[in-house]
């Protein structure tokens, strides 16, 4: 009697760009990812309608790749252009990269960014980045396939109240500059 393992392992994947029907299970797949990263259900704020807008309406804010196995969702690539002014040219950076845990340790992660890496150097762009926990052995698997860790460049972000006070600082000075 065949195992699990034995089963995915013979089990088609298929990776492939996410559709509109798709946005429920982006949804389910982002919260899956919330509880990996240890993070409250209620922090992930993301609803169809969202994936929807931002995903499938006039002003595309991302791309987003889903991989099945055996027909069944196993993961997701979701990723939005960048630019360098130094290279002068775009490229791509993957906001998420998850897959399930059922269907890990099958080479669907590589899959996943191998399409990403093809679908930026179809567009002629140099470069693909993304960010990864410090804690995340993802980490390990990013440096297998050739990626290199930034140690130099360390991300911020501004979100929040410090986002809502510096807006509200510059538009007093443009109006005082009126």
């Amino acid at each position: 009697m065949p195992n699990a393992q034995t089963e995915l392992s013979t089990e088609t994947v298929v990776v492939r760009p996410a559709m509109p029907t798709d946005a429920a299970v982006l949804v389910q797949l982002i919260r899956e990812l919330a509880v990996y990263e240890r993070e409250p259900l209620t922090s992930v704020k993301v609803t169809e309608a969202d994936v929807l807008r931002d995903g499938f309406g006039p002003q595309q804010r991302f791309e987003c790749l889903l991989v099945e196995v055996g027909g069944r969702p196993a993961g997701f690539a979701l990723f939005f252009h960048n630019y360098s002014t130094w290279e002068g040219r775009a490229g791509l950076y993957v906001e998420d990269l998850y897959v399930s845990e059922w269907a890990r340790s099958r080479n669907i992660g590589r899959r996943l960014l191998g399409e990403v890496a093809a679908i930026a150097e179809a567009r002629g762009y140099r470069r693909v980045d993304l960010s990864v926990l410090d804690w995340n052995p993802a980490r390990g698997f990013y440096e297998r396939i050739g990626m290199v860790e930034m140690t130099t460049w360390r991300p911020y972000r501004l979100k929040g109240e410090a986002l809502a006070a510096l807006a509200a600082e510059a538009r007093s000075a443009a109006q005082q500059s009126r």
